[in-house]
C-alpha cells in the first residue's frame, strides 16, 4: 500500500466525520442528536502532527457525544455499524486500528479484510470530561479543579476541533475552560515565578565552586521555567515536555527569547549563561507589566544580596500578583517551596 500525502490530523478527522461517519451515523440513528470533535490526546489536536505521527494512535479518529441516555441505549449499536460499514481505507489512510504488539491500548492503522477496529469513541460528555479531567466543566468549577488538572490536560480539551455540536455541550464546556479565572491566573503566574526566584541565583553560584554542570543543569530548569511562564502569560496551557519548545515558539515572546535561551544552553561558563539568562529575565518582567495584572515592577536585573550573581528577584513578581489576588480562598493558598530539599523520592 502506497503512502497517502500527509494531511494533519484535524483535517483528516474533519473529512472523516463529514464523509464517512456522520452520514453512516445519520442512516444507522436517523434524527439522533449529536456532537462530533477531535480533541483529547493527539499531536493533532495541538497542531504538532507530523508523517512521523502515524506510528500510533493517528489517523481517521474521533468522538461521537451522545446524550447520556443515548449513550447507554446506543453505544454499541452504533459502534457495531462502523465497524460493519466504515470504508477500509479513508483518502488512503486505513480506518482499522491494529495492536503494536508493544502495549494492548496502543494501536496503529492496518489494512484489514474484516470489520474495522475504528477509533471512533462513541460516549457523552459529562462521562469524557470526567474521565479525562476527573471534573465536569459544565458543573460549577472550583480553585481545586483547575489546580489538580495538569496543563496538558487543559490544552488538550481547550484545543482540536469540533465539528459538530448538536447537543450544545461541547462549546460551552471548552468556553468554560478557555482560561484560568482572573485571580487564579495571578495565583498561577505567581507559582512559575516563585520557581524562578528559587533557583536563579544558583546558576552562578554552581559556577564559581567550578561546578559547570551544575550550573547547565540549572540554567536548563531555568530555561523551562521560564518558557511555561511566557505560554501563561500569553494564556496558552503549557504542554508536555515533547511539545513545550514548539508550543514556547508561537508565544508572543518566542521569536525574540528562542536565540536568546538556546545560547544560555549553549554556554559553557556560567558568566555567559548568567548574561543570557538575565537577558530572558527581563524581557519576561516586561512581559508582565504589559499584562496590567499589577503595578509596574523595575524589570532590570540586580546583584544576589552581597554576591555576584545577576538576578531579577523573581519573588518580587510573586508577591505583586498575589497581593492583587482579590478571592480571599485563592489569597490563602501557599506559593511552591523550593525544589531539591529533601530526599528524593521514587
Amino acid at each position: 500500500m502506497s503512502t497517502p500525502a500527509f494531511v494533519p490530523g484535524l483535517e483528516l478527522a474533519r473529512r472523516f466525520y463529514t464523509e464517512a461517519v456522520g452520514p453512516l451515523l445519520a442512516a444507522a440513528a436517523p434524527g439522533l442528536p449529536h456532537s462530533a470533535a477531535r480533541i483529547g490526546p493527539g499531536s493533532e489536536v495541538l497542531g504538532h502532527d507530523t508523517p512521523r505521527s502515524a506510528d500510533h494512535e493517528w489517523g481517521p479518529r474521533l468522538q461521537l457525544f451522545l446524550r447520556p441516555e443515548d449513550a447507554s441505549r446506543h453505544a454499541e449499536r452504533i459502534g457495531h455499524v462502523l465497524a460493519e460499514r466504515l470504508p477500509k481505507t479513508f483518502h488512503g489512510y486505513p480506518t482499522h486500528f491494529a495492536p503494536t504488539g508493544e502495549a494492548r491500548d496502543i494501536r496503529v492503522m492496518r489494512a484489514t479484510d474484516g470489520p474495522v477496529h475504528h477509533r471512533v469513541e462513541i460516549t457523552d460528555a459529562p462521562s469524557w470530561f470526567t474521565d479525562t479531567l476527573g471534573f465536569d466543566p459544565t458543573s460549577a468549577l472550583t480553585p481545586a479543579d483547575w489546580l489538580r488538572t495538569p496543563t496538558q490536560r487543559l490544552a488538550e480539551v481547550t484545543a482540536g476541533a469540533v465539528f459538530h455540536d448538536g447537543l450544545h455541550t461541547l462549546a460551552p464546556a471548552r468556553t468554560a475552560l478557555r482560561w484560568y479565572p482572573h485571580d487564579l491566573w495571578r495565583y498561577v503566574l505567581a507559582c512559575q515565578w516563585q520557581r524562578i526566584a528559587h533557583e536563579e541565583a544558583f546558576v552562578g553560584r554552581c559556577g564559581e565552586v567550578g561546578d559547570e554542570l551544575g550550573s547547565a543543569v540549572v540554567a536548563a530548569r531555568l530555561t523551562r521555567h521560564l518558557m511555561r511562564l511566557c505560554l501563561l502569560m500569553d494564556r496558552r496551557y503549557p504542554p508536555y515536555g515533547k511539545w513545550l519548545g514548539s508550543a514556547f515558539t508561537r508565544t508572543t515572546a518566542g521569536a525574540r527569547l528562542t536565540p536568546v535561551l538556546t545560547a544560555a544552553l549553549a554556554a559553557t561558563d556560567r558568566h555567559e549563561r548568567e548574561r543570557h539568562l538575565t537577558t530572558a529575565y527581563e524581557t519576561a518582567a516586561g512581559l508582565h507589566n504589559r499584562l496590567g495584572l499589577t503595578d509596574p515592577l523595575d524589570p532590570t536585573t540586580r546583584p544576589y544580596h552581597s554576591r555576584p550573581f545577576r538576578v531579577l528577584r523573581a519573588d518580587r513578581f510573586a508577591q505583586a500578583l498575589m497581593a492583587h489576588v482579590t478571592d480571599p480562598a485563592i489569597g490563602e493558598l501557599t506559593l511552591p517551596e523550593p525544589a531539591d530539599t529533601g530526599p528524593e523520592t521514587p
